[in-house]
């Protein structure tokens, strides 16, 4: 069977799948789902466009990876076989442990366990199947493998992971200041002292890579309308679990009902709770919200209603923190009008705050190499005096309340 196939993709054309173990894992049930698993959560509620999914991220990032290892082997920077696939395993399965809506539902539908500890899970998983072939790609995704470049090319500030979800993302949301040259910045690439550096040559092509990262961050990313879906989105996840534990009867599919029923941390992730979890989409929480917005409570129905009709709660983003009495008035106004508790009500009234950092000046920088064989970061490099001024972690405060009538 030929499992060296090509796939179209709007980003860069032509993309090969280079052997056949990658084909293999691509082919699995595990990685399939991420086909369901939209790449921008609720972004699409202000994007349209952005209907994109980790399926076609993961693919683009083995692309860009095996442009990164052509280059450096050009160059001279000594890479083997077992090394190239191991690189390509863990681009490709590094986002595999995102539940459905990306970010959006990280911490809900599990209890404190990131999707990289359960990308973990997966590639371990994975690797009993493949009889060990994943052994090398763990240690490189894990980061303790002891070449320090491959680490940073699966997670740096300048992997290929940033390199292709900037680019895509700007593509998808038609948000054009995201759309940066990842050909130009991988030709770039090379290795000092077994770290990656970037050339000379292209430190215009980073200087624009790290603005862009700012400006798809406020733009995109922490766009207020995506944010309050987001947050809405969350709320309806914690409601139905209050719901489930007080004996309501809920309708969802048989795994939405056991992370329902059961509040599992990493140290329960078992392989039957991860084939379970492999099981879960976005899906599952689309047909939920679309049952639950009938409920008889009512705030699970009136929070999955906000979010399939898109009749969201209005969101005001300040640069101060939220005044205590301004939160309080709109609670107050809420447990008036429709006779509900302070407990319901702070479901559709709540504060929080965003943060921005462009570029983190004290871990995993971007080095340039000059032409003296100087190696700087890449804020000291630059004539760029806002570069600086981007390292630095802005910080915003939001309110949300209801427009009007729920």
């Amino acid at each position: 069977m030929n499992k060296l196939k090509i796939l179209n993709d709007p980003i860069y054309g032509f993309i090969t799948i280079p052997n056949s173990l990658i084909f293999d894992l691509i082919q699995h049930k595990y990685f399939q789902r991420l086909r369901r698993i939209t790449q921008m959560g609720m972004s699409y509620l202000v994007y349209p466009g952005a209907h994109h999914t980790r399926f076609h991220h993961a693919i683009g990032c083995v692309h860009l990876m095996q442009q990164a290892v052509n280059v450096l082997r050009f160059k001279g920077v000594t890479i083997s076989e077992e090394e190239e696939t191991g690189l390509y395993v863990a681009i490709l399965l590094h986002d595999i442990g995102h539940g459905p809506f990306s970010h959006a539902m990280e911490h809900s539908i599990v209890n404190n366990v990131s999707h990289e500890e359960i990308s973990l899970l997966f590639m371990q998983q994975l690797n009993e199947e493949f009889n060990g072939s994943l052994t090398l790609a763990i240690e490189i995704f894990k980061g303790i493998y002891p070449r320090k470049f491959m680490c940073q090319l699966i997670s740096g500030q300048l992997d290929m992971d940033r390199a292709d979800y900037l680019k895509r993302d700007s593509f998808y949301t038609g948000v054009a200041e995201g759309n940066i040259n990842s050909e130009r910045l991988i030709t770039m690439l090379n290795v000092v002292n077994d770290e990656l550096v970037v050339e000379e040559k292209g430190i215009y092509s980073v200087e624009k890579f790290i603005i862009a990262r700012r400006l798809m961050y406020w733009q995109v990313y922490l766009h207020k309308t995506g944010l309050v879906a987001e947050q809405l989105l969350i709320r309806v996840l914690q409601r139905a679990n209050e719901l489930h534990d007080l004996g309501y009867k809920l309708n969802a599919s048989d795994a939405l009902i056991y992370f329902l029923k059961n509040d599992v941390t990493l140290e329960e992730f078992n392989s039957e709770t991860l084939n379970i979890f492999s099981q879960l989409d976005d899906f599952d929480i689309i047909s939920a919200m679309k049952d639950w917005q009938y409920h008889e409570d009512f705030v699970l129905s009136n929070l999955c209603e906000m979010i399939i009709n898109r009749n969201l709660l209005k969101i005001k983003i300040k640069n101060n923190i939220i005044k205590e009495n301004s939160l309080k008035k709109h609670i107050d106004a809420i447990i008036k009008t429709y006779n509900i508790s302070e407990h319901e009500a702070k479901y559709f009234v709540f504060t929080g705050s965003i943060s921005n950092q462009a570029y983190q000046l004290d871990t995993k920088q971007i080095n340039i190499l000059h032409k003296s064989g100087k190696i700087e970061d890449i804020v000291k490099a630059s004539d760029q005096l806002n570069l600086k001024a981007l390292s630095k972690p802005v910080t915003k405060h939001y309110i949300c309340y209801p427009k009007a009538k729920l």
